[in-house]
């Protein structure tokens, strides 16, 4: 079992959530290959809208992966990202700040944002069930 974080705007994973599905770093393929069915996934917020100033800094959405397909979606005739199936628990926004001191996978915690760069990375379980822990409704 894995498990991970996403990065995106509060305002595309609630489409996402809507909908039942993810995209990662800007629609690529990759970081959803490395997934598999079952797997935790935590979508972290550090602004509210995309492309806007309004800093969040929060966990936003949790679920495991549906199933094993990977699929394009054509939002724009230049913009066809891949998507995966997300089923989606019943959460409340919760703010990073009171946690980051307790989460392994941010070595540094006073430049904590710094690992939240990459968009989408591993964490360990112990990690995800703190999170988890404090997220689900």
């Amino acid at each position: 079992m894995k498990y991970w974080i996403v990065v995106v705007s509060k305002d595309h994973i609630a489409r996402g959530v809507a909908g039942g599905f993810m995209q990662a770093n800007h629609g690529k393929e990759g970081p959803l290959k490395r997934m598999a069915v079952g797997n935790g996934v935590i979508f972290y917020s550090p602004k509210k809208t995309y492309g806007g100033n309004e800093v969040l800094q929060a966990f936003t959405a949790i679920g495991e992966v549906a199933d094993d397909k990977i699929y394009q979606h054509k939002m724009a005739d230049n913009f066809i990202p891949y998507r995966r199936n997300i089923s989606y628990h019943r959460c409340k926004e919760t703010p990073i700040a009171p946690l980051i001191n307790q989460l392994s996978f941010i070595e540094n915690k006073t430049s904590w944002g710094y690992k939240f760069r990459f968009g989408f990375f591993e964490i360990p379980e112990v990690d995800y069930e703190l999170i988890r822990s404090a997220i689900v409704d």
